[in-house]
């Protein structure tokens, strides 16, 4: 997968996995990491799909429908060049903290519905409940920061309450922080982001 990694300064902390939107790629989500913790390394992935010439994640077959066959094994892909990754930049996979937004949330959140040990923890910005009528695996140990808007008319805000109770449900320790704006990426919320990282994740 195409990608940027920089190794970051303190290598104790957690690698941020940056996962972008619709139409974005591995240089979209930079600022965020320096943000949320400038001693981290981050590894910054570009989606395999393309829909009318724009990077994603995954195929969707209409807008907030998802390609449900090409999600599992866009989801696997993934994961399994996480493991790659973590050999050849030498750092720990066990301590992977997803940062996504839109498309690139939907994905982080699918790798915590497949996997028990594919992440520590997310940042999820806008997602979407992945899959429904699936087992989740045991997240006991994870911790997860949802951001949504409560105008977002991409993600309903339904979308993001049904998520939060199917993590956890799951087990998982999850933050919702809602913004009275739409599906834009904002900078309170990314601020909101970085406090709670603090305080769970490092």
């Amino acid at each position: 997968m195409k990608h940027i990694f920089k190794e970051g300064t303190n290598p104790d902390k957690p690698v941020l996995l940056l996962l972008h939107g619709t139409g974005g790629d591995e240089n979209g989500l930079v600022q965020l990491a320096e943000i949320v913790d400038p001693e981290a390394s981050y590894l910054s992935v570009r989606g395999n799909v393309l829909e009318n010439g724009m990077p994603r994640f995954f195929r969707r077959l209409a807008e907030g429908v998802f390609d449900e066959e090409d999600l599992i094994f866009r989801t696997n892909e993934l994961n399994a060049f996480l493991d790659d990754a973590s050999k050849e930049y030498n750092f720990n996979r066990q301590n992977i903290v997803a940062i996504g937004y839109s498309n690139g949330a939907n994905i982080a959140a699918s790798l915590l519905f497949h996997y028990k040990d594919a992440l520590k923890g997310a940042i999820l910005h806008h997602p979407m409940v992945p899959r429904r009528g699936v087992e989740l695996p045991d997240l006991k140990t994870k911790n997860v920061f949802i951001a949504a808007g409560t105008n977002d008319p991409i993600c309903p805000q339904q979308e993001s309450v049904e998520l939060q109770q199917l993590l956890e449900t799951a087990g998982a320790s999850v933050n919702v922080h809602w913004e009275n704006r739409g599906h834009q990426l904002t900078m309170s919320e990314v601020g909101a982001a970085k406090q709670w990282y603090e305080q769970n994740l490092i």
